[in-house]
């Protein structure tokens, strides 16, 4: 009986507050559209960045003479060093084959030696694919005997580093901006429910009812409202998703591709979205106001 009183009072506010409710659900799913489509362009530029990352390679080029017994002492300085994945070891004459493939000119043509030093080629670590850490290795790299030279690509890097964290914040702060929106909308519609119910409330707060007993139809009304808004985001994104495919066809929208998990995540943040607007408002205007 109590909990069928509690869900009939949760929904309630549907019909007294039609306007507001359905304001609020529009502007969660508004928001958790927004928020979905910044998180799906967010991991796309993200892998697409980790794929510019993953082609930067450090290549140290070895003093001359540089005899087998350098080249293994060498190898195995650069695999002690942290964020080294592996290395590759290039000789004379694989350089000059490396050569006439980028060229089309043969070292030999050119020259009456190869002037190409043996070198090694390093694989960054996951971790350590940006400008920092590579900066960091190059480092330690110089204090190896028997190294001359280290190239890397550190403009490509700190230039990726620096359009990542630019991303990152604007991201980031959109975002935020969204929920607080949503957050505020919720705030207020069960605010104006709270209102419309203030005779009942200081009632039932007359003839003993406890405080979650009050609290909990409005925290349900809350949850409703993120719920709702949740599911008609999910709609709305499935459908960009399918006119995206149908309209760019099945290899660009990987690009725009939704997981299946960015479903669950925007439900579940509409859910949170409700709860914590019908928790604020219940604490600031039930407390100030009814007394509770």
């Amino acid at each position: 009986m109590i909990i069928q009183y509690i869900m009939k009072e949760g929904l309630s506010g549907f019909r007294r507050t039609r306007l507001a409710m359905t304001t609020s659900i529009v502007t969660i799913a508004a928001a958790l559209v927004l928020l979905g489509l910044f998180a799906i362009t967010y991991m796309n530029t993200s892998r697409i960045v980790n794929s510019f990352r993953d082609r930067v390679e450090m290549e140290v080029f070895l003093a001359e003479p540089a005899p087998d017994s350098l080249c293994t002492a060498v190898d195995a300085a650069l695999r002690a060093v942290h964020g080294v994945a592996g290395t590759k070891f290039v000789s004379k004459d694989q350089a000059a084959l490396i050569f006439k493939e980028e060229f089309g000119e043969d070292i030999h043509g050119v020259l009456d030696f190869n002037p190409l030093p043996p070198s090694f080629k390093i694989y960054l670590s996951a971790g350590s694919k940006n400008a920092d850490s590579a900066a960091a290795i190059a480092l330690q790299l110089k204090h190896i005997p028997g190294i001359d030279d280290i190239i890397y690509r550190k403009t490509l890097l700190e230039l990726l580093d620096r359009r990542s964290r630019t991303f990152v914040l604007v991201s980031a702060a959109i975002g935020l901006a969204l929920c607080i929106t949503a957050l505020l909308l919720v705030s207020n519609t069960i605010r104006l429910i709270i209102y419309s119910k203030r005779q009942l409330i200081t009632t039932m707060k007359l003839v003993g009812a406890t405080r979650m007993f009050i609290r909990l139809p409005f925290f349900i009304e809350g949850i409703l409202q993120g719920a709702l808004g949740g599911m008609l985001a999910c709609l709305l994104l499935y459908l960009v998703d399918t006119y995206v495919t149908r309209l760019l066809g099945q290899d660009l929208s990987e690009f725009l591709l939704v997981p299946p998990f960015m479903y669950a995540a925007i439900a579940t943040t509409g859910i949170m979205l409700g709860f914590a607007g019908s928790a604020l408002s219940i604490r600031k205007f039930i407390t100030e106001k009814i007394g509770l």
